[in-house]
């Protein structure tokens, strides 16, 4: 079953998204009932069910509109035509900055506690997020290559790289909730070692 497949569009369709989101990211994938989501989405119960008859499929709509807002806002007002130092620099404040927000943490971890049970929920998050980065990374990546800027073989793995290079001395501490906040100084010091350490693996 997929989204695409089952989903109804509807004159209320963006309102029960903005009810149901606030409701996921209090109460969690499991604890969130119908009757609160429907109650925040300022619907009845079987106009919620009438665009979304699986809570599975509402869920993985809420991911995706977020996934994809987040990373539109920031492909959109990038520039790519700038040299690699201060694109990276731009990605990786744009990455660590989302990652570090209750809206990240909350959906990631949603999306993994629900992920053996219902797979298609972690691949949805998966393609609507991290995936959609992925791409316009390894994107740029080679454009940069062929202006001379950057020598690379694999520009996925390179892109994927990136991204772990933007995690460090953070993500762990961030997920085990050793640590749940950061300071301007600590993020600056993750974003400037992550570029100047992929450059140095892969700068001209």
């Amino acid at each position: 079953m997929t989204t695409q497949a089952t989903v109804r569009k509807g004159r209320k369709f963006d309102q029960v998204l903005k009810g149901a989101r606030e409701i996921f990211l209090r109460d969690g994938f499991e604890g969130a009932s119908v009757d609160d989501i429907s109650r925040e989405a300022g619907v009845s119960k079987a106009t919620l069910y009438n665009y979304f008859p699986d809570k599975r499929l509402l869920f993985m709509e809420v991911c995706s509109v977020q996934c994809h807002r987040q990373a539109d806002e920031a492909l959109l007002t990038m520039d790519f035509t700038q040299p690699p130092e201060v694109v990276l620099k731009e990605a990786a404040q744009r990455f660590v900055e989302f990652m570090l927000s209750d809206m990240g943490q909350k959906m990631f971890k949603i999306c993994v506690a629900e992920a053996d049970r219902f797979p298609e929920i972690g691949q949805k998050f998966y393609e609507s997020g991290p995936m959609v980065v992925r791409q316009a990374m390894a994107t740029y990546l080679k454009d940069a290559q062929s202006r001379g800027e950057l020598s690379i073989d694999d520009f996925d793995m390179a892109a994927d790289q990136f991204g772990e290079l933007c995690k460090a001395d953070v993500w762990l501490k961030l997920v085990f909730g050793v640590q749940t906040s950061f300071s301007d100084a600590e993020i600056d010091r993750v974003i400037e070692n992550a570029v100047a350490t992929f450059l140095a693996r892969y700068g001209v």
